[in-house]
């Protein structure tokens, strides 16, 4: 049985927690069961299920920290894995950079499970595949998915009073559609806690209708374009650019929020005033667990407001040097948007591009977080507020800072990799050149 109770996971580790001699003690106890379908050539290819738990002990003695890993709970197993973290803590340098576990913690509800996704059965996934195969199959379109699903838990305890539970599911859902001459390839992805906000057939008809129109691409010249970004297309970049409010790279001056001459860019402005960035664990379309791995508490943080830089993620170690508390980095990303659907959006532009993701990104310059790209799986040219036809792919050179200073619209927020992420119209795009992958 890989997934514990609150009750069940605290036993076990407070018996670990028990055997320990070391100065201080942190135990994590994980679990999992996942199932998963996968299909290619419109024909399954491979179904599972996977069933895991880990106890994970840190031991300390002084600054020196020890760390050992088993999979089996009797208390011989437990006893024995105590003691080699203990051993390999003895053997270890110091960190100059450690620090003690926390003290007991209040944390926020967790709304991150759903029983429905708990309850999927290998016959759903069945469903999920023919959802795709069958209309693929009958509008001369090869369909390569991919379903996975998992309940879990996370728990830790420590010597200093802490213990933290939270369970959780997921489901993720992405498909390929090729047209079958070659020549076509659409592209979605969905992801969901809660199994009842999905639906395979919607899911894959957007797929196959994007293989449909983006056959026999046309090529236009790489420049400068008005873009619509579908938010898979912007959501990496975003999430590249969320990762740069890192506090002691910007200190240590390694970063694009580093400040020249020294300190960071908090409090600036560094987007449109219309850019709102923030993270919440209790966001009921996105929700994750309100702490994280350190045992720390999780709750909605902004990050940009009105285009103004609002915190930067502080480690504790970090925090500690320079006096302030702590600023967990999130574990979700939440962008506000518009009320303009899609189809809005195309409507109101006059000439440009609308993409669908973009894939193979790799930065060129992490002090102006410029990066570089391709376009796939559904590239359009609009005119007049029409998809007039598909277009051949694009290599880009942009960073998201540029992209979120050249805004023109907002529209609706999808959910994308844990995230919510809204349409955007943005001007000024670069397109360096082109690319004849499909």
């Amino acid at each position: 049985m890989a997934i514990y109770t609150k009750d069940e996971a605290k036993q076990i580790l407070e018996r670990a927690l028990g055997f320990s001699k070391a100065d201080d003690c942190e135990i994590n106890l994980t679990g999992s069961e996942s199932g998963n379908i996968r299909y290619a050539r419109n024909s399954v290819s491979t179904a599972g299920h996977r069933s895991n738990q880990t106890l994970v002990v840190q031991s300390n003695f002084g600054k020196k920290v020890g760390v050992a890993t088993i999979d089996e709970f009797d208390d011989a197993s437990l006893q024995k894995v105590v003691a080699l973290s203990e051993e390999l803590a003895r053997l270890s340098p110091e960190n100059p950079e450690f620090m003690p576990p926390l003290g007991p913690q209040r944390y926020l509800d967790s709304n991150t499970f759903s029983q429905s996704t708990a309850d999927i059965t290998p016959e759903y996934r069945t469903d999920v595949a023919d959802k795709s195969i069958t209309p693929a199959a009958a509008k001369d379109v090869t369909a390569a998915g991919f379903l996975n699903d998992s309940s879990s838990f996370s728990s830790m305890i420590n010597s200093n009073g802490l213990f933290a539970y939270n369970q959780s599911t997921n489901a993720n859902f992405t498909v390929t559609m090729r047209s079958n001459d070659g020549t076509g390839s659409g592209w979605v992805s969905r992801d969901v806690n809660d199994i009842n906000k999905f639906d395979a057939a919607e899911a894959s008809a957007v797929a196959i209708d994007k293989a449909l129109q983006s056959r026999n691409a046309k090529a236009i010249e790489p420049g400068k374009y008005t873009v619509i970004l579908e938010p898979a297309a912007s959501s990496q970049l975003l999430g590249n650019m969320l990762f740069s409010f890192n506090a002691r790279n910007a200190d240590e001056g390694r970063s694009f929020m580093s400040k020249e001459g020294g300190g960071n860019k908090l409090g600036e402005k560094i987007v449109d005033e219309r850019v709102q960035l923030w993270s919440d664990p209790q966001n009921p379309e996105v929700p994750v667990s309100t702490w994280n791995g350190a045992g720390q508490r999780l709750e909605r943080t902004d990050w940009i407001k009105d285009g103004v830089v609002q915190n930067l993620a502080y480690g504790r170690y970090w925090a500690d040097q320079k006096g302030v508390d702590p600023v967990p980095f999130p574990s979700n990303g939440i962008m506000a948007g518009g009320d303009a659907s899609l189809e809005d959006l195309i409507k109101d532009t006059r000439r440009g591009v609308l993409v669908t993701r973009l894939w193979y990104i790799r930065t060129v310059d992490p002090q102006t977080l410029l990066y570089t790209g391709l376009t796939r799986d559904g590239t359009f040219f609009i005119e007049n507020g029409r998809i007039k036809h598909p277009v051949k792919n694009f290599r880009f050179n942009e960073s998201p800072i540029i992209m979120l200073n050249n805004l023109e619209a907002l529209g609706q927020q999808v959910r994308i990799n844990g995230n919510l992420i809204p349409y955007m119209k943005v001007r000024d795009f670069t397109f360096t050149s082109l690319s004849d992958a499909v």
